[in-house]
């Protein structure tokens, strides 16, 4: 189900934990948060139980996507 990272932890508490989460709105606790009102860094996110995250404009428009991307990769799988 894709939701906000807000709903991660109530979705797996209705729907159980094998039931995969999908959540945007991913920024950076450093960068900007854009057009999104709901929004968790990498590492809340998993913490509340997000399964997938999207993450978009702050590896997109990084001056260092690359750098961008694996920040974020250490941050939620840590």
């Amino acid at each position: 189900m894709v939701c906000s990272p807000l709903e991660a932890g109530k979705v797996h508490e209705t729907c159980g934990e094998k039931f995969l989460t999908v959540t945007p709105g991913v920024r950076f606790a450093d960068g900007e948060i854009g057009d999104q009102k709901r929004v968790m860094t990498p590492a809340q996110a998993k913490e509340i139980g997000s399964d997938y995250i999207v993450v978009g404009r702050p590896i997109t428009a990084a001056d260092d996507p690359v750098a961008a991307y694996r920040r974020c990769v250490a941050e939620f799988c840590d």
